[in-house]
């Protein structure tokens, strides 16, 4: 769980860091980088299920090619 935290910190400070040196505004940066880890969160899901989704189809592709022909 400590590890979770603190990559989750090192995470935001990144963004923020990234974001000041993009724009030089604080008020911007803070927003990025608040705002920045809920939507990374909501694409890996998006993502992971995708993936999920591929490997699925690959999987019952490649069965269905092991099965003997009548």
């Amino acid at each position: 769980m400590l590890k979770t935290i603190t990559y989750g910190l090192m995470h935001l400070t990144v963004a923020v860091a990234v974001a000041f040196a993009l724009t030089r505004n604080w008020h911007a940066a803070l927003a990025i980088g608040l705002i920045e880890p809920f939507v990374q969160t909501i694409a890996y899901t998006v993502h992971e299920k995708l993936w999920s989704r591929a490997k699925s189809r690959r999987d019952t592709h490649a069965d269905h090619h092991l099965m003997p022909a009548p």
